[in-house]
């Protein structure tokens, strides 16, 4: 196997307490991170050759943000520099990128400005057995949305595996395409897609239940991911495997998760919580817990229940990527 490649805005997290006492204190924590980025992370953390592509202003700023990237054995060699800035979010501590507190400051950022036919994907992909990325990518501009479209054509023409992860964020699908519509242009490229049931009605129109929500039972969840994961697959032929999460945040949390290949449903075990540290990262801890599954070979069983627990663990853990190898992570898998 080659090295995986990690497509993605790099992003600084802006983390404001919900009181307003940052503006006393003059401060408030700043996290590098991006949904690609923790990827890439966890990834290089667990020994796996991974490489981060991003577009960054050339600034002493980007400079020292590569170099600490580099000391975490991550291969920057594919990041695109220009433009002039790097996109921000802001988000109140303790709470999750999909709450409404989020604030996104990212138009006109160096990844938004990238452009189809200005990359050498021959020379960025050289070596690499396996692409990731985002919905986060094609929600920020049609332009991002092309050239994720023309990285997974290359990829396909190259035997280069795909995946992606469906993560929805409403405020930033604002120019003007439906979602579903961009994403049902990049699906036909994906090996694996991962998201949840939900994400999958929006982005993919394949429909839940309209009892699922009010039915609340494990065993309807289940029977949905698997009913979803089935359309997929055969709406999308390229796709070899389905992975759905399922996060309730009611009094504490309430964790498990399904992954569908060669025609069976597989089944996490269920992690709860009534205390979290950090909730940002946790869905791409788990994308890179699949990844590295499939990249090491791995029963699908043994995929799904690593990358839950390497998941859950994440939801203990400051900023946005873990920081748990693959032991710690292993001691914590629940057994059945």
């Amino acid at each position: 196997m080659g090295n995986v490649l990690s497509f993605g805005e790099l992003l600084l997290r802006l983390s404001p307490d919900t009181e307003g006492q940052w503006l006393a204190n003059a401060s408030m924590p700043v996290h590098v991170g991006g949904a690609e980025l923790n990827v890439a992370r966890a990834l290089a953390l667990w020994n796996i050759p991974v490489k981060y592509m991003t577009g960054l202003p050339d600034n002493y700023l980007s400079q020292q943000i590569v170099k600490s990237l580099q000391q975490s054995n991550i291969d920057t060699s594919a990041i695109q520099y220009g433009g002039q800035r790097i996109g921000l979010y802001y988000l109140p501590q303790g709470l999750d990128v999909k709450n409404a507190g989020v604030i996104y400051d990212r138009t006109d950022s160096s990844f938004a400005r990238l452009q189809i036919g200005t990359i050498n994907w021959d020379a960025i992909l050289e070596g690499v057995s396996w692409f990731h990325v985002s919905a986060i990518c094609p929600a920020l501009n049609a332009d991002a949305a092309a050239v994720c479209e023309e990285v997974m054509q290359v990829c396909n023409k190259k035997g280069i595996t795909v995946s992606i992860d469906l993560n929805y964020r409403a405020k930033l699908w604002q120019y003007g395409v439906p979602v579903h519509e961009v994403m049902m242009r990049l699906a036909p490229y994906c090996d694996l897609i991962m998201g949840n049931v939900w994400a999958a009605e929006k982005m993919l129109q394949i429909p839940v239940h309209p009892d699922l929500v009010t039915t609340d039972t494990k065993e309807m969840y289940l029977e949905q991911a698997l009913v979803t994961s089935q359309q997929i697959i055969k709406q999308y032929p390229r796709c070899k495997a389905v992975a759905n999460t399922f996060r309730f945040d009611h009094n504490g949390i309430l964790y498990y998760t399904t992954l569908y290949t060669n025609s069976q449903l597989h089944v996490s075990s269920v992690y709860t919580t009534e205390t979290v540290v950090d909730k940002v990262g946790s869905g791409d801890c788990y994308m890179a817990g699949l990844i590295y599954g499939f990249y090491k070979e791995q029963r699908a069983q043994e995929i799904v229940e690593f990358a839950t627990a390497a998941a859950f663990q994440k939801l203990f853990i400051k900023g946005d990527a873990t920081n748990k190898s693959v032991a710690d992570i292993t001691a914590t898998i629940k057994k059945a």
